[in-house]
């Protein structure tokens, strides 16, 4: 069982490099459209909910205008904007008043 602590250790840093390559080849990707034929931005429909609480301890919903939300297609998030696959998921923002 001893000779295991070193192989997961081992497993762990490779696996961390790995995720280091992969978010600095994104980047390089993003950063200067590699390849050229590839979009790096997208565009999602968000659409914004208002929650205001009431009296009477209950919320009530208002739903506000859809706006249009820059994202960029890669797995994670990079010039300050969030990956596309997730404001996908995630089109209904709750805004707490």
């Amino acid at each position: 069982m001893q000779n295991a602590a070193p192989l997961l250790r081992r497993i762990a840093t490779v696996v961390v490099v790995l995720v280091c390559i992969l978010y600095f080849g994104e980047y390089i990707s993003v950063k200067y459209r590699i390849p050229a034929s590839r979009e790096p931005f997208g565009t999602v429909q968000i659409n914004k909910y208002y929650a205001v609480p009431q009296k009477n301890g209950k919320t009530e919903f208002e739903p506000g205008e859809p706006e249009t939300q820059t994202c960029v297609n890669s797995i994670f998030p990079h010039l300050g904007y969030s990956p596309c696959w997730y404001v996908k998921r995630h089109k209904n923002q709750q805004i707490n008043l």
